[in-house]
């Protein structure tokens, strides 16, 4: 009797607990089957045999192996180095091009300019609107946008408008020095003097490189920890010649043009030395003296606080 008044009150309680339910919704406790990945089970006599053997038995039984070696896909975004540099004439901006050297360096320029045009034909190939008329100035305003960056310290946005091999050559020695840089002028436009085309690994991976002569007034300043100035000036703006190189994946139709390098020729001056602020060693002291020395800073301390 007892027994079958219990299990009248449990059928009243579940009929209870699912009029309060609302409609179409779950139950509270729901099991749903899931197939997990199928693994691929090895019998014991084929781990006994050779890999030979044992692959002529599982493919007669029906069953394959996958392959010992593990495949990856990898992505080069850039190439490592300047493909054929670009060889600035010595004297460039200096001499006149009616003088007998500044027509010999164009009578260079021109056997040059056939490797030019071969690279040339290969990026329209990709890249259907690049000019060379247009373009210098595009690649004007990466140069200016990717100094900002750097000066700005803004590592993000410099990812984007600087390749691999350029971004380490940029920030490399910056860590706990401020930079104040600024673009004042272009005292020439910027020019296309050299377009090179490569493939790596295999001819359907291209790499497009332009390198752009550009002619600015700049003003560079850099500061070290202390606030003291390393190099340059704010106030001084210099007149800068540099040969920038452009580098772009053609294969990928989202790619862009990102600053791969500058080639800076033989025939440039010197850099001004950088001033560099260093502690000037005291004279050595003896052991003894030295904890004197600390046992009297020690008590002096004891007493200020007293």
């Amino acid at each position: 009797m007892a027994a079958a008044m219990r299990v009248a009150g449990l059928g009243l309680l579940g009929r209870r607990a699912s009029a309060l339910r609302p409609p179409g919704a779950a139950p509270p406790c729901l099991a749903v089957p899931v197939r997990t990945k199928r693994r691929l089970f090895v019998p014991d006599w084929a781990r006994e045999l050779s890999p030979a053997e044992r692959e002529s038995r599982l493919r007669a039984a029906g069953r394959a192996l996958p392959e010992d070696r593990l495949e990856r896909a990898f992505f080069l975004a850039s190439t490592a180095d300047i493909i054929d540099p670009y060889v600035p004439p010595e004297g460039d901006a200096r001499m006149s091009s009616l003088s007998k050297d500044g027509l010999k360096q164009r009578m260079e320029k021109l056997k040059q300019t056939a490797a030019s045009q071969l690279a040339l034909r290969k990026v329209k190939d990709h890249v259907p609107d690049f000019s060379t008329k247009t373009f210098p100035e595009k690649a004007q305003e990466i140069f200016i946008e990717a100094h900002n960056c750097l000066a700005n310290f803004n590592k993000q946005k410099l990812h984007s408008l600087v390749t691999e091999r350029c971004y380490p050559d940029m920030v490399r020695g910056n860590r706990y020095k401020t930079i104040r840089w600024s673009f004042v002028e272009s005292l020439e436009p910027p020019r296309v003097v050299h377009i090179r085309c490569n493939s790596i690994v295999n001819p359907s991976n291209l790499y497009g490189q332009v390198t752009v002569r550009m002619h600015t007034r700049q003003t560079l300043a850099v500061y070290d920890r202390f606030g003291r100035l390393m190099y340059g000036g704010e106030q001084v703006p210099k007149d800068v010649l540099e040969y920038v190189v452009f580098e772009r994946y053609l294969v990928n139709p989202y790619g862009t043009w990102r600053m791969h390098g500058k080639i800076v020729p033989e025939w440039a001056p010197p850099k001004d030395p950088i001033i560099k602020t260093v502690m000037i060693p005291g004279p050595a002291l003896d052991s003894s003296q030295a904890v004197k020395e600390h046992k009297e800073e020690t008590s002096e301390q004891v007493q200020r606080q007293q």
